[in-house]
């Protein structure tokens, strides 16, 4: 009789499961990612009921009338961009996961939140990274910390649990999941069962408690949370930190919101006494923008239901290779060529022989059809050297024949023109009649590409 094998291998980038090692995972095409971990027995632990093995349902269904809802209960965090993120401020039992690079500020901006809460409520923070004294310094540098803010350094899932149900805090924080480990699964700490098994505890302590849990989730080098892909899908809120670790600013994102919308961002820059928060975030990313130089475009665009204006720059320069060289920073690297392609073909440009870098000024990251138009106007302006107007402001969606064609919520976007001073918006000529007049404010709508001429 074969012998039974009692180890698997498992990939640590998605956590793709095999019998065998493999060179390259079949899931994610990364290499040297499968790790060996012994195999969980999945006998019965006996939390199975009688009426449970037998088939026999124990609860019954419900008609969707005869539920009764009931508000969430929603509390500050002491940053007004977070709560917005948020969905309108912290909601009591949810699970919170927040990832971002290393170094981002995800420590430091929950430790400012335990600070703001403390004053008010129970608040505990789990480091499993970091001693109590690494993380008295970092406190210190932020501020005081109140009287009902507790630390413990622990990586045991289990002690973790028996300390919350006896300590029974309003604010949970965890740095991070991939730390915490459960002495019932015989994997690594971090690997997929561990990261399920751990998530899955926590979960039941904030449902079961009505404790809210912030969770610091390690994100892989294509910028993703680490781990199964289920941990994103058993929490309630996932933000993501955004920004270089060279600038100043930081932007928080969140990709999924049971409780608000998504895609909403809040804008903070990182002190010395640790981020804080940029109210008027087109202000703020539009500061130092250069004046009367080609190649230099304004456009607005929504993240979630926040009108935002960035600076969309473009550099058009003959090559010195056989072979045109394209970049872009910040945009989507195939829709820029796409958009070129489309000068090329209607507005006959030829800028098959010229480098074309494009750059999305502040280190933004943002991929809206609106942006379509400032990226054609932004090349056209550099390659004819021509400056583009300052207080001209434009978005809108490039088709590939070269039409204009709508998108939404551009009252909002001129709104948002004309309170920064800007005098004219060029738009989609299908949005005038949704926008309107507005006062102060020049509106233009065109329908073609080569009305831009």
């Amino acid at each position: 009789m074969a012998k039974a094998k009692n180890v698997i291998f498992y990939c640590k980038e998605c956590g793709y499961e095999s019998a065998k090692w493999l060179g390259q995972c079949p899931g994610c095409h990364e290499w040297n990612t499968f790790v060996e971990a012994p195999v969980v027995s999945k006998v019965s632990k006996g939390s199975a009921s009688g009426s449970q093995m037998m088939g026999i349902a124990t609860s019954s269904p419900l008609r969707v009338k005869d539920v009764t809802s009931a508000s969430e209960t929603r509390y500050s965090s002491g940053f007004g961009e977070l709560d917005r993120v948020l969905g309108g401020g912290i909601v009591a039992g949810s699970m919170v996961l927040v990832g971002g690079d290393p170094g981002i500020g995800k420590s430091t901006i929950l430790l400012q939140v335990c600070a703001n809460l403390g004053k008010t409520r129970k608040v505990l923070y789990i480091s499993g990274e970091e001693s109590s004294h690494q993380i008295k310094m970092r406190a210190d540098r932020i501020g005081i910390m109140p009287d009902d803010f507790y630390l413990m350094c622990e990586t045991n899932i289990g002690n973790v649990d028996a300390v919350i149900r006896q300590e029974k805090p309003d604010i949970v924080v965890i740095d991070s999941i991939q730390t915490m480990y459960s002495e019932t699964s015989d994997s690594m700490p971090g690997s997929v069962g561990q990261i399920k098994e751990c998530t899955g505890i926590l979960m039941q302590i904030a449902k079961g408690l009505g404790i809210t849990l912030f969770i610091i989730g390690h994100v892989t080098k294509e910028g993703v949370v680490a781990g199964p892909r289920v941990l994103e899908h058993m929490v309630d809120t996932v933000l993501y930190f955004e920004g270089e670790r060279s600038e100043s600013y930081r932007i928080i994102r969140a990709v999924k919101n049971r409780f608000g919308a998504t895609n909403e961002i809040g804008v903070f820059e990182m002190v010395s006494e640790g981020l804080k928060e940029v109210p008027n975030a087109s202000e703020y990313l539009l500061s130092g923008r250069p004046e009367g130089e080609p190649g230099s475009v304004v456009v607005c665009l929504m993240e979630g239901t926040r009108p935002i204006l960035v600076e969309i720059q473009a550099l058009v320069c003959h090559s010195n290779f056989g072979m045109p060289r394209r970049m872009a920073v910040g945009a989507d690297y195939n829709r820029v060529n796409l958009l070129m392609a489309v000068l090329e073909k209607k507005m006959g440009l030829q800028m098959a022989g010229c480098d074309a870098y494009l750059n999305i000024a502040g280190g933004l990251k943002v991929n809206e059809p609106a942006m379509d138009l400032g990226i054609v106007t932004a090349v056209i302006s550099s390659f004819k050297n021509r400056p583009f107007g300052s207080k001209t402001l434009v978005f809108g969606e490039v088709g590939l024949a070269g039409e204009v064609r709508s998108v939404s919520q551009a009252k909002a976007r001129v709104l948002e023109a004309a309170k920064l001073g800007f005098e004219e918006v060029i738009l989609p000529r299908a949005c005038l009649k949704t926008v309107g007049k507005i006062e102060g404010i020049k509106l233009t709508g065109i329908s073609s590409v080569a009305e831009l001429q």
